[in-house]
């Protein structure tokens, strides 16, 4: 049975451009079908009062490495990009299928189907068939494919189907076994690092294949400035490729190591303060078009362990909205380009019908307080693990409610 449609009023609008507005949304099935000032209920109509808060697109998280429904609805987020790095990788139509589906009904999937098989960096996987299965792009996982042959091979590859190539980018040849950024604090804990030209190298290399190929080629995680500048000259002549980044990586840098804390220990690891600095610029020039969350929980058993020990990444996804509304204060970005990063971007790389409020588009809707307060804390998260390196952190900007095709969800 169809359920009523939907219409909801008196907030604040987040558009592509511009200040948000106030004004309501009307949503018909899985559709939005009105949106602006003058948009009023229809007889029958179910009814959400925002009660000036904003109405603002579903949030589209690039690149998860699990679905993790509780912690991606706190978070405002109704499509999750699933990194090919699972058990078993999803390297076959058949594992991109099943991930497809496994979001129902109240949260979209969109499998990241694995470059090569088993994600060793060496055999292109069957990527037509889990494009047909489901896939919206293809990644390297957590690694750089070193050999510069398969790289080409991959992306030419990709560039017939139409298919956007999402890379890891460490040089592994000058990375190793490194778990640090090569500098005063690396050398003061003794800990294993590499130069943050590892960075810079892997992209340059990319860059210049993807020329070749006429591919599409999105970095997941860009958090230096040699390789961000690399990247915007690449944009400059025309190279169709773009740059992500957590919000880890424009908040803290490798002083946040200090006390060998493993929430802490990602990959790529935690830059200098003047990385750090590089990577806001290069958010509020439009160079890194993409803030993910990079959602990678974690356990005690993979967490408490030496620093050197212990497994890369963190709970992002509660935090993603509140962190880059951090940038929105500090007057980096507007609240428009706040999501143009957190949705429409993403959303367009993907290649799928949402990331914005225009009529035709999925009602994927949050309603958010922005200003809101909330302490983060690692022993309340929603998430399965609570590897936050924010925990006992304040932070503002809270989902008050969620739809994903017009189907209340939070």
């Amino acid at each position: 049975m169809k359920q009523a449609a939907l219409t909801i009023t008196n907030g604040l609008l987040v558009t592509r451009e511009g200040a948000p507005v106030s004004g309501a949304i009307r949503c018909d099935g899985d559709r939005i079908v009105a949106i602006g000032a003058d948009v009023v209920p229809q007889e029958g109509d179910r009814i959400e009062d925002a009660r000036g808060k904003l109405i603002a697109p579903g949030l589209v998280d690039l690149g998860v490495f699990a679905i993790d429904k509780p912690a991606l609805h706190f978070g405002g987020i109704t499509r999750a990009a699933l990194m090919p790095d699972q058990n078993p990788p999803l390297d076959r139509s058949s594992t991109v299928r099943y991930a497809a589906q496994s979001g129902k009904p109240d949260l979209w999937v969109h499998p990241l189907a694995a470059a090569t098989r088993g994600l060793e960096g060496s055999d292109i996987a069957e990527i037509a068939l889990m494009r047909d299965a489901g896939a919206k792009a293809v990644a390297t996982g957590r690694h750089w494919i070193a050999d510069s042959g398969t790289m080409l091979r991959l992306l030419r590859y990709c560039a017939m189907l139409g298919l956007s190539v999402i890379a890891h980018a460490e040089d592994s040849g000058l990375t190793g076994s490194a778990v640090a950024t090569a500098s005063e604090m690396a050398t003061r804990l003794g800990l294993p690092s590499a130069p943050v030209e590892a960075e810079a190298l892997a992209v340059a290399r990319d860059i210049a294949l993807a020329e070749m190929a006429g591919a599409k080629l999105h970095f997941r995680q860009i958090t230096t400035r040699g390789a961000l500048d690399l990247i915007r000259a690449a944009q400059k002549r025309g190279v169709a490729v773009s740059a992500g980044v957590t919000p880890a990586h424009f908040m803290l840098s490798d002083t946040a190591l200090a006390d060998f804390r493993t929430f802490c220990r990602f990959s790529p690891p935690l830059r200098r303060e003047d990385d750090r600095k590089a990577v806001i610029e290069a958010i509020g020039d439009g160079t890194i078009s993409i803030i993910a969350s990079g959602h990678d929980p974690r356990g005690p058993e993979d967490k408490r362990l030496p620093f050197a020990d212990a497994e890369p990444g963190m709970a992002g996804a509660e935090t993603l909205l509140p962190l880059t509304m951090n940038l929105v204060r500090d007057g980096v970005i507007d609240m428009a380009a706040a999501f143009r990063l957190l949705a429409t971007n993403p959303a367009g790389l993907l290649g799928v019908n949402a990331g914005a409020l225009e009529v035709g588009l999925q009602a994927d809707i949050a309603i958010i307080d922005a200003d809101r307060p909330w302490i983060v804390s690692s022993a309340k998260m929603a998430a399965a693990a609570g590897n936050t390196p924010f925990d006992g952190q304040g932070v503002q900007g809270r989902v008050l409610a969620l739809w994903k095709g017009g189907l209340k969800v939070g």
